[in-house]
């Protein structure tokens, strides 16, 4: 009897709101949720987490700047190359149009001309003195020879340089030989009989030339040819028709002389020019081998003018 007395105190309407506050207490957004406070612990350690693998200069203020001045040096020098760059490619486009003054078809056969002295290699001697020979040798050749060597330079070939700066120069002698007076000419045979070493033996080579060069100077010896029998002779004395190409003494010492006058001065202003760096070192060597051919150029003058037969 006291069961039954218990269980109807215990109803299911006095159930009722026990299940609807556990009810509620499930679905209540306080427990879906974590609170607010909670979401930014997580988020702070969230970006610890992030920024662990960052090394300590980055919070350091002074690093950062000298960071940021890294990167102008960086652009400063990459602005740099890039004007160099367009300097090179202005450079290359006015080397370009160096020979449009002339025409097509001559720039064509000069540009010809000058691969076949490249291509003779040991033979390029020869090549140059039978272009000479049929007149191909002009100053369009030296500024074909010269674009090359310019390019060349531009981009730093030293063996190109090398044999083109000879190339030229060969070239350029060779068409001043041609272009030259008898005087001039024999000036650079002169020269060029020189080895290098024995300058006593040079001098007497140089001596016998010039006795069989130039006529002797007495009246007689210059109006009538070598052998003449001026006994035995009547009527008009005519001179020899190879007496246009004869080479007096004193034309050769008067323009041997003008030669040196007019080189002088411009020797002194090149020695006036000094330095360290690689190109004015190699100015100087060619300068003293400028000084070098004044010398001996000096030195057939003297000959020249001292002559006794």
């Amino acid at each position: 009897m006291e069961t039954k007395a218990l269980l109807l105190t215990c109803s299911p309407l006095s159930l009722l709101p026990i299940l609807t506050f556990t009810r509620t207490q499930l679905y209540s957004p306080s427990i879906l949720k974590p609170p607010l406070r909670s979401v930014v612990l997580n988020n702070k350690s969230t970006q610890d987490q992030d920024l662990t693998g960052l090394p300590k200069e980055f919070y350091d203020d002074e690093w950062q700047a000298r960071q940021r001045e890294k990167t102008k040096e960086l652009r400063r020098k990459q602005q740099e190359e890039e004007d160099e760059e367009n300097r090179k490619v202005e450079e290359y486009r006015e080397i370009g149009t160096r020979l449009q003054e002339y025409p097509e078809e001559e720039v064509r056969n000069a540009r010809k001309l000058v691969s076949s002295f490249i291509r003779s290699a040991e033979e390029v001697e020869q090549k140059i003195e039978e272009a000479a020979e049929k007149g191909e040798l002009t100053e369009l050749v030296l500024m074909v020879i010269w674009n090359r060597l310019d390019l060349a330079r531009r981009d730093e070939e030293k063996d190109a340089i090398r044999s083109l700066d000879l190339l030229y120069r060969r070239v350029e002698t060779e068409i001043l030989k041609r272009e030259a007076t008898p005087a001039m000419r024999l000036l650079n045979d002169l020269l060029n009989l020189h080895d290098g070493f024995d300058e006593e033996g040079w001098l007497k080579e140089c001596r016998k030339r010039m006795v069989d060069t130039f006529p002797r100077e007495d009246p007689f010896s210059i109006l009538v040819p070598a052998g003449f029998d001026i006994d035995n002779h009547q009527g008009q004395i005519r001179l020899p028709s190879e007496a246009d190409d004869i080479l007096l003494r004193v034309d050769f010492v008067r323009e041997v002389d003008a030669l040196l006058q007019e080189v002088r001065p411009q020797q002194d202003e090149a020695q006036a020019a000094q330095g360290l760096d690689p190109e004015s070192i190699a100015n100087r060597l060619k300068e003293q081998e400028k000084q070098r051919v004044i010398r001996q150029v000096e030195a057939l003058l003297n000959l020249a003018v001292t002559l006794r037969w």
